[in-house]
């Protein structure tokens, strides 16, 4: 058996349930925007890499204890 759908109503819910995460879960939204823009970030920091030369991998791990 299935249930109609008013499409108002869809909307309606989906509005107040998007509401009610952004007020009330910041922490949730918080979470979710640092992910997007960490993905983001390594989107393009492996566009950026695809386009240089190779190093060894001795050559990455010295880097990396250069920086700490």
């Amino acid at each position: 058996m299935s249930v109609p759908v008013d499409d108002n109503r869809l909307k309606e819910v989906l509005k107040a349930a998007i509401v009610e995460v952004l007020e009330e879960r910041r922490d949730y939204m918080r979470d979710l925007l640092e992910e997007v823009i960490e993905d983001i970030a390594l989107s393009h920091a492996i566009q950026t890499g695809e386009g240089s030369e190779l190093v060894s991998r001795d050559e990455v791990f010295k880097a990396l204890e250069r920086s700490l």
